[in-house]
């Protein structure tokens, strides 16, 4: 996620040393490696110009505290100045109103409206808001089928509708039926066009004055960069846009949408698409993002996603089990796959992470499918095997391979990755970390 931006910010740091205050003089090679940056993410040429002075004005005659080096002390400032040009604090959605609370979701067609529309369904309902999902697409053949499959799979209530009626028929009728439903939300996904044209314009502006909703979101696909924007602003001069929703933002290498679309359309980023999953949807935290794309990761994201997700039982239980150094079988290994699944695998950890420690276990990237493949293994044993996996040998080896459809070498694999885990853990139940570490100095090359 806008790995092109970090890599070139994280150069910024480094020509500035020994400084005790930033001045014209010394910032101004690294403004101007900003200023590159910003231009070949396809940030706006207005918002790159405005930031740039901000920060300028902003950074000189900074004092360089003690313990920081100045380039530490600019980023400081790029840091600040990026979390208010993406609108400073997270925008929450607003539900001041009367139930049922209608959100409007609009964009361009292939932006991810139906998907972002399940997605933003299945975040409130953990918010314990009843939600009900109704499709006004009645152009896009199985636009209203997709919707009532997703309103299906997380559990939302869905208004049925058929191509033959209007939008606006539509839009009312289910808001009547939230009405007598008590429901709290209504969510209402419009038709998209291929571009911004007076029909689509028309039609989304009656539906607006007809609905009256309290939250009109706009979905924009993130990878379209400065597009995007444009698209957005087009919108907004039509239509009053409370927010913004910018999808496919784990596709996008370069930010132009990110750090121009709040500035140049006046709506704040409300939620961003950060993966295919239907809990790929996060609230958009400026900061945050301001962290990530400076290199020091979004550790915040990452212990909400963990209190989320993790089962704090299991994880107590598993730390009872490394702490004797008994007890730790295959099921509890892939307890602990299961829970990282949760949080969004691999990929979803590392791109939280400060850059300096995701660079670091760059070489120990793991294949997802390899640990899918790990999983179907340990499911392809009897629990007497997942408990005592000494007792495999080479016929039983032969019948889980065959079951898992992997290599008998694949299932020697993972027992042996097990078998060096376990000791791992009795090294630690017997004289803590360092002792663990000492007996790992001949397993790792280089370590001394």
């Amino acid at each position: 996620m806008l790995e092109n931006l970090t890599t070139r910010l994280s150069r910024v740091v480094k020509g500035l040393r020994g400084q005790a205050r930033l001045t014209d003089d010394n910032i101004q090679d690294a403004l101007r490696e900003v200023r590159l940056a910003l231009l070949e993410a396809d940030v706006a040429l207005p918002v790159v110009r405005d930031f740039i002075a901000l920060v300028k004005e902003k950074a000189v005659g900074e004092e360089v505290m003690g313990s920081l080096t100045p380039g530490q002390a600019l980023i400081g400032v790029v840091h600040r100045e990026l979390s208010a040009l993406m609108g400073g604090a997270a925008a929450p959605l607003s539900f001041a109103t009367q139930p049922p609370a209608v959100i409007l979701m609009a964009g361009l067609q292939g932006s991810g409206k139906t998907t972002s529309t399940g997605k933003l369904a299945r975040l409130l309902q953990e918010q314990k808001k009843k939600v009900l999902l109704v499709s006004a697409d009645v152009y896009r053949p199985a636009a209203i089928e997709q919707l009532r499959l997703l309103a299906a799979q997380v559990g939302a209530e869905f208004f049925p509708s058929t191509p033959d009626q209007s939008p606006v028929a539509i839009a009312h009728g289910a808001i009547d039926w939230a009405r007598r439903h008590y429901h709290d939300v209504v969510i209402v996904d419009t038709a998209g066009r291929l571009g911004v044209d007076e029909a689509m314009m028309r039609e989304i502006a009656d539906l607006h004055a007809a609905v009256h909703p309290i939250e009109t979101l706009f979905v924009v696909d993130a990878m379209q960069g400065q597009d995007a924007v444009n698209t957005a602003k087009a919108f907004r001069d039509a239509l009053p846009l409370t927010g913004v929703v910018l999808t496919k933002l784990d596709g996008d290498a370069r930010g132009g949408a990110a750090l121009s679309v709040r500035h140049v359309t006046g709506a704040p980023i409300k939620f961003a698409g950060v993966s295919e999953k239907l809990n790929g949807l996060e609230v958009f935290h400026p900061e945050r993002m301001a962290s990530r794309i400076l290199g020091m990761g979004d550790v915040l994201t990452l212990i909400e996603d963990a209190q989320k997700s993790v089962d704090v039982e299991e994880a107590q239980k598993l730390a009872k089990k490394v702490k004797s150094g008994k007890g730790f079988d295959l099921t509890d290994f892939k307890a602990q796959i299961g829970q990282m699944r949760k949080m969004g695998g691999i990929a979803g950890l590392m791109d939280k992470l400060p850059a300096e420690l995701a660079r670091a276990t760059q070489g120990a990237s793991v294949d997802e499918r390899r640990i899918g493949r790990i999983e179907g293994i340990i499911d392809s044993m009897t629990p007497a095997e997942r408990a005592k996996p000494e007792i495999l040998k080479a016929s039983r080896k032969r019948r889980i391979a065959a079951g898992a459809g992997v290599t008998v070498q694949e299932v020697n694999q993972l027992l042996n990755q097990f078998e060096q885990t376990q000791k791992m853990m009795k090294m630690v139940a017997k004289g803590g970390m360092q002792k663990m570490l000492r007996g790992m100095k001949g397993m790792l090359p280089g370590m001394r």
